[in-house]
């Protein structure tokens, strides 16, 4: 993300790309676990949250990282990793704006050098990975949950979808969107 967006997220702390790259895959990591064990264990109860726990862990542990990934296969380098609200506040229903400007959502900060040098195409790709991938990951966790009986999977992927096309949407929309980022990457507004 940008500097001035930085400056707009309320930032908790700041984290090396090892540290934050780390954290992330550990994220990742769990998720699996706990969709595997949502599809094993025999009491409902148990099964449906731990569906949840992954649907969660991977909303948060995917974005960031999809940022750095792609980034890095197209030659965007970055500095940092931070910790901290929403760089997308705009993009939430003023009911809930609050609590998403205060939950630990990862950035990255991108090397300006680098991010200048990277093709148009480059940025945008690197820009739309994130939302991308905290929309459809878990949606996707979700859908294999519901194709494996995980109790209450059947109520929880409609809410999965809406709220992965609701994500989309408002960073579609959303002049700090990722989406919008990712637009005026190529030159479009």
């Amino acid at each position: 993300m940008a500097l001035a967006t930085i400056n707009k997220r309320k930032i908790f702390g700041r984290l090396s790309i090892r540290t934050g790259n780390s954290l992330q895959a550990a994220g990742i990591a769990a998720a699996i676990c706990a969709l595997k064990l949502s599809e094993s264990i025999h009491r409902a109860a148990i099964a449906a949250f731990a569906m949840v726990v992954a649907w969660v862990l991977l909303y948060f542990s995917s974005h960031a990282i999809a940022h750095w990934l792609l980034g890095r296969l197209l030659g965007i380098r970055f500095l940092f990793y931070t910790v901290g609200g929403t760089a997308n506040p705009d993009g939430w229903p003023r009911g809930v704006r609050w609590i998403f400007e205060n939950l630990p959502f990862f950035g990255v900060q991108t090397e300006k050098l680098s991010i200048e040098r990277a093709s148009p195409a480059g940025r945008a790709v690197m820009w739309s990975a994130g939302v991308t991938s905290s929309a459809i990951s878990p949606a996707v966790s979700t859908f294999a949950a519901w194709r494996a009986g995980v109790p209450g999977s059947k109520w929880f992927f409609p809410f999965a979808v809406f709220w992965a096309l609701g994500a989309l949407a408002s960073n579609w929309t959303s002049r700090t969107g990722d989406y919008s980022k990712a637009r005026r990457a190529l030159g479009k507004t």
